[in-house]
């Protein structure tokens, strides 16, 4: 499944609603030709009263793991900004550092997040990823406590300077379980067993006119199928097309890549 993330979601939900509506078509088909709708006509009102209140009970299963995982890929947007932000503060702060300091903090952190830019969101991409697998930051840190407090003339910007770096790295830990906070396999089973039995449900509607009973099992079928895989793809914020955008960090690189040259 993870395929559909690196197509456009366009295609991913087109070819994920065709196959689900083709099976559901199907399964529609063979219960009408088993059962005529004079048959199915004697339990409808009962049936009709029943799928109102699975259909509203799985709605509301759904608005809710919608809403966790939309509020996950918000967060991960944000701490990604955050990390980015912080990033470029300690960059311009550590301007007061005396040399050789400044300019070895600066690098290290121009390698971090160049890092973090071209590798380690690829490799989060890929679900390979840990809090200690980016040397980058082990040097930044590094690069920082070696440091001379006492050769900065500002102990105040000092200060602040160890906070950024202790927001940075806070930063990355929730971006990085952002990345890994998946929705746990009874979820899936609940969402994807509960949208079958509300499509077939249908089947069982004494619907006279058989092609407006395709059409309402269609939709239906169509609407929760896009919702599943809304889901699927908010569960992955850094994978695939529709990912958290990395531009904050693409700006805050060319900033650090000009202020060096200049």
């Amino acid at each position: 499944m993870r395929f559909l993330l690196n197509l456009p979601p366009a295609i991913s939900f087109l070819i994920v609603s065709a196959v689900t509506t083709a099976v559901a078509l199907a399964g529609l088909r063979y219960v009408r030709k088993k059962y005529p709708a004079e048959v199915l006509k004697e339990n409808h009102e009962v049936a009709a009263i029943i799928f109102n209140a699975f259909g509203l009970l799985y709605g509301v299963v759904v608005a809710f793991v919608v809403f966790v995982t939309w509020s996950g890929y918000d967060d991960a947007t944000k701490n990604l900004q955050m990390e980015a932000n912080e990033a470029d503060d300690i960059f311009h702060i550590t301007e007061a550092y005396p040399d050789p300091a400044r300019k070895m903090i600066q690098q290290a952190l121009m390698d971090y997040v160049a890092s973090v830019y071209n590798d380690e969101l690829k490799r989060m991409s890929q679900g390979d990823i840990s809090l200690h697998s980016n040397r980058a930051m082990a040097t930044l840190i590094t690069e920082f406590y070696q440091m001379d407090e006492k050769s900065v003339p500002n102990r105040e910007l000092y200060g602040e300077s160890l906070r950024g770096m202790n927001k940075l790295a806070e930063y990355r830990r929730l971006r990085i379980f952002a990345g890994n906070n998946t929705i746990p396999s009874v979820i899936w089973v609940v969402l994807l067993i509960g949208g079958l039995i509300t499509v077939s449900y249908t089947y069982f509607l004494g619907v006279k006119n058989i092609r407006a009973q395709y059409l309402m099992t269609a939709a239906l079928t169509v609407t929760i199928t896009l919702i599943l895989v809304l889901i699927y793809i908010l569960d992955h914020p850094f994978t695939g097309e529709s990912s958290v955008s990395l531009k904050p960090l693409k700006e805050v690189i060319e900033i650090m890549q000009k202020h060096s040259a200049g």
